[in-house]
């Protein structure tokens, strides 16, 4: 099946009638369907042709949107305005777009409570849940214990956030009744 530079299909031709074709119009005879029956071919500029496909692949780099590997370490016996300082960093970081990997750093004897390690991680998967979601469980490499979050596609965060909305209604409430109070005092 051979197809000429402006796209109409001119048949069934022979190999050598189809390179006369080519040639007489200065063009080459490029076979872009070997596996069809019978095999498709068509007359155009080789180098035009791949300068295009190049253009298309490096456009098609561009608009896809490069993760990179943020990694957040914490330490079992972790204060708690470090951890809300470190959560919030996570979860602007998966708000980005980015992949983060928290560790947890045993030093000494604290290799003898894993438990405490896990209990953190497992801590800021639950506080991260509505941003991120777990891509690897918790694990031991050598003296830090490992979890990797990666953030929530657009169509599951728009989902997650609705219901919270309702339920931030309430603690703003209790939150003003203390500060009042507080002023009364």
């Amino acid at each position: 099946m051979l197809i000429d530079d402006k796209g109409v299909k001119l048949g069934v031709v022979p190999l050598s009638e189809a390179l006369d074709i080519a040639a007489e119009r200065e063009l080459d005879l490029v076979e872009v369907a070997p596996q069809a029956s019978p095999p498709v071919c068509r007359i155009l500029d080789y180098g035009k042709y791949k300068y295009q496909l190049q253009k298309k692949e490096k456009d098609a780099r561009k608009k896809s949107k490069s993760q990179t590997v943020k990694e957040m370490k914490m330490r079992p016996k972790i204060d708690q305005h470090d951890y809300e300082f470190k959560t919030k960093a996570i979860r602007n970081f998966l708000a980005a777009g980015h992949r983060v990997k928290v560790a947890v750093f045993f030093r000494g004897r604290e290799m003898a409570f894993l438990d405490k390690g896990r209990e953190v991680l497992e801590r800021v998967i639950r506080d991260c849940e509505d941003v991120g979601k777990v891509e690897m469980e918790p694990r031991m490499e050598g003296r830090y214990m490992r979890a990797m979050l990666a953030p929530l596609p657009q169509s599951q965060k728009n989902k997650k956030k609705e219901p919270s909305k309702a339920s931030n209604k309430e603690p703003s409430k209790a939150n003003n009744d203390e500060g009042n109070v507080e002023n009364n005092k």
